[in-house]
């Protein structure tokens, strides 16, 4: 049986049939060349950094890395963020490395021990729920806060945020190169606590925000490298 479709009907099916993805709700607009490029123009570059643990260091030690680390702040003019994450120790990886050595063993003992110690490992991180804990620091850059420029340049530098239009290339690299100013200061003054901080790549970042906004899937499926990943354009 034919029937002609009302052009109501039409616009309600399109309306239902273009529904938002998830990545319209997000405040990120693009990541590239490591660095995160939001949705209101500004730029964010994250570094990975190692830790210290406070309570075993001594009380002169202490004293020490409290002065770096005052001195370390009052010489930022900008803000930052610092980020602490915890998520259950993801053995999979290292699972399946044993898998493969234990269908590569010739020896029939080894191979027992092996897929013994392999269970063994499984069952003690999935009864102890061992947990891994990763620092970030996050270096933001926001043109219209840069108090080393002036208020018209600053502004020229916001009247099109990347919400409507991604960053231009050529402003995209004077922003980038400001930012890595930034991120070179960060990192030498964590270095003078001690600590050592790496910028996170491309690939890092991507895998970073998935495992964050994703937390249960990505414990199950490991992200692809980002060659192989097609983004969908918003």
């Amino acid at each position: 049986m034919c029937f002609m479709e009302s052009k109501e009907n039409k616009k309600i099916r399109k309306k239902k049939n273009t529904k938002p993805s998830t990545q319209a709700h997000l405040p990120i607009a693009e990541i590239k060349e490591g660095v995160v490029v939001m949705k209101d123009g500004t730029l964010r570059s994250v570094l990975m950094t190692s830790s210290v643990n406070f309570s075993l260091k001594s009380e002169d030690e202490q004293n020490a890395l409290i002065s770096s680390y005052v001195g370390f702040l009052n010489s930022l003019d900008f803000p930052l963020q610092i980020v602490v994450q915890s998520r259950q120790l993801q053995i999979k990886p290292y699972i399946k490395k044993l898998k493969k050595l234990e269908k590569e063993q010739s020896n029939e003992l080894l191979r027992v021990q092996i897929a013994d110690y392999s269970a063994f490992i499984t069952e003690l991180v999935d009864i102890g729920e061992i947990m891994t804990k990763k620092f970030f620091v996050v270096v933001p850059y926001d043109p219209a806060s840069n108090i080393k420029k002036g208020f018209w340049t600053r502004l020229k530098g916001v009247v099109t945020p990347a919400f409507t239009v991604r960053l231009k290339e050529d402003r995209f690299k004077k922003r980038k190169y400001d930012l890595d100013v930034r991120v070179r200061q960060v990192v030498s003054g964590l270095q003078s606590m001690g600590l050592e901080a790496i910028q996170l790549d491309t690939q890092a970042l991507i895998e970073l925000y998935y495992t964050t906004y994703n937390p249960d899937i990505a414990f199950a499926e490991e992200l692809q490298s980002v060659e192989k990943i097609q983004l969908e354009n918003m």
